[in-house]
């Protein structure tokens, strides 16, 4: 989830840097993924439940690297079922005396959750229907990191966005890749826009990519709206042959979203009704 430097907690930092970094442990790697990997979690349960831990983690704390507002918690004050088949993560605005960010007090909370310490896949459709919030500042993200950040670091880890969103850009949705030589600000991706002046946090949509050896595709409800590939990356190494994992979060401001302002209200949500992954290994 980069624009600029921002990986978020873990995406930046180097296995040092994390060492010194006393509010954030980096997540151990998942265990052997069997032959072919498959994920799903379709968040059925009660009304204020939590995820499931044999599926999600918590990763918590704040953003020191992207100017983020937020503080990601843990349990189901930020993160919970709702009884209806989806699970929603929520940014609040608390009180700035309860959480404390690298830059003083922090204004809001929300919630980032990974399966760092669960599943792992290499290739394969990873796809997720979400509703994405509105406003100012919200910054929603479905996207993957590789699984050796601890010992590479990032960006040669590699990440794939599955989908970003910023607040000033309601109708917009970004799928991006990050690697040795083209990360943060210099990403490789693209955007797709909804017709008719359409917003995403109106109804749900699906997001997905098809990720093979050397080649990634992005869709939106199904439109495939770009292709990437080594060919693309002026003959930097290609980060994108290995096993990776998933994380779902709503950040709070940052270098690309910008913070909030009048304008935004609170709470907001990003709903996701399902997470899914065929055909990987």
């Amino acid at each position: 989830m980069p624009r600029t430097l921002r990986t978020t907690l873990i995406g930046l930092l180097s296995a040092t840097a994390l060492a010194a970094t006393p509010w954030f442990t980096a997540p151990a790697a998942a265990g052997p993924s069997a032959p072919t990997a498959a994920f799903t979690d379709t968040f059925d349960g009660p009304a204020g439940g939590a995820v499931d831990a044999g599926r999600w983690g918590y990763e918590t704390g704040d953003n020191v690297n992207n100017h983020e507002r937020q503080y990601y918690t843990d349990g189901t004050k930020n993160a919970a079922l709702d009884g209806q088949g989806n699970l929603v993560i929520t940014a609040r605005k608390e009180n700035p005396a309860n959480y404390s960010c690298w830059y003083g007090r922090c204004e809001y909370t929300s919630a980032r959750l990974s399966t760092a310490r669960t599943f792992t896949t290499a290739y394969g459709h990873v796809e997720s229907r979400m509703k994405l919030p509105r406003g100012q500042g919200m910054w929603p993200a479905f996207w993957m990191l590789g699984n050796d950040i601890g010992s590479a670091g990032w960006p040669n880890c590699g990440e794939i966005d599955v989908v970003e969103n910023v607040g000033y850009e309601p109708g917009t949705v970004h799928g991006t890749i990050h690697g040795p030589g083209y990360s943060g600000s210099g990403g490789i991706g693209a955007g797709y826009t909804l017709p008719g002046g359409a917003k995403f946090s109106d109804a749900f949509h699906t997001f997905a990519v098809d990720w093979s050896p050397n080649k990634i595709t992005w869709s939106v409800d199904g439109n495939v709206y770009q292709t990437r590939t080594p060919a693309d990356l002026n003959g930097n190494r290609w980060a994108f042959d290995h096993p990776f994992y998933l994380i779902l979060n709503l950040a709070v401001g940052g270098y690309w979203p910008g913070d909030p302002d009048g304008s935004t209200t609170f709470p907001q949500q990003l709903v996701v009704d399902y997470v899914k992954v065929t055909g990987g290994h």
